[in-house]
């Protein structure tokens, strides 16, 4: 039963986070922004650690990671998104570009996703 017990708790931490930790960091990424009001979209390609300002938000690209073992297989960054009318962020966590819905912005006008990390 032990034995059981161990095997499930070790199928139940996210596959995810675990690739994050063992990924390569990148100069750089590009994330995509979308106005849901007006439909217009962008291409942000930002280095780690820039700032751009788009719309209300303000994104923050604090790293962007690629798995060790397979470089061009996905992408990880870890974003900070601050609404200019709101004191605290909107978001602050890893996306992965893979499974954008995973981790996601909540907002009720822009959506930001993670498209690649450039190397």
């Amino acid at each position: 039963m032990r034995r059981l017990c161990l095997v499930l708790a070790l199928l139940a931490t996210p596959v995810a986070a675990q690739d994050v930790e063992r990924a390569v960091s990148q100069a750089g990424g590009t994330v995509r922004w979308l106005d849901k009001v007006t439909g217009a979209t962008t291409d942000l390609s930002m280095s780690r650690g820039q700032t751009v300002t788009q719309g209300f938000l303000t994104i923050q690209m604090d790293d962007c990671r690629v798995p060790a073992a397979d470089p061009s297989s996905d992408a990880y960054a870890h974003l900070t998104i601050m609404d200019t009318r709101v004191a605290t962020p909107v978001f602050s966590g890893w996306m992965i570009a893979s499974s954008p819905a995973l981790s996601a912005l909540d907002h009720p006008r822009y959506d930001v996703w993670v498209l690649d990390c450039d190397g």
